[in-house]
């Protein structure tokens, strides 16, 4: 079965960097699209990024634009978030998702603070 698995999360200062991972497993990795939402305290899950299936394009929303990055490793069936320059509104819970089939990881912490 699909399996999508976060790491990488955690506390950092604003202005720091941190890259999350995703393990993917349970299905042919470079046929999919994948992607990134996250979920602040109070908030609804929200788009962060997504990545085509051959690593050739990707989207952000505008506000990680330029900060974010996303990239994916066929080889390896991962699937990253590079964050720079992290404020306070990036705290939230980060999930990888399949958009084919609705399959999200289990969400991982990060936290921006001082």
């Amino acid at each position: 079965q699909v399996q999508l698995v976060e790491s990488g999360g955690g506390l950092v200062q604003p202005g720091g960097s941190l890259r999350l991972s995703c393990q993917a497993s349970g299905f042919s990795f470079s046929d999919y699209d994948m992607a990134w939402y996250r979920q602040a305290p109070g908030k609804g899950r929200e788009f962060v990024a997504n990545i085509i299936f051959n690593g050739q394009s990707a989207n952000y929303d505008d506000s990680v634009k330029g900060r974010f990055s996303i990239s994916r490793d066929a080889a390896k069936n991962m699937v990253y978030l590079q964050m720079n320059n992290l404020k306070a509104e990036d705290t939230a819970v980060y999930y990888c998702k399949r958009p084919v089939g609705e399959h999200w990881g289990q969400g991982i912490q990060v936290t921006v603070s001082s």
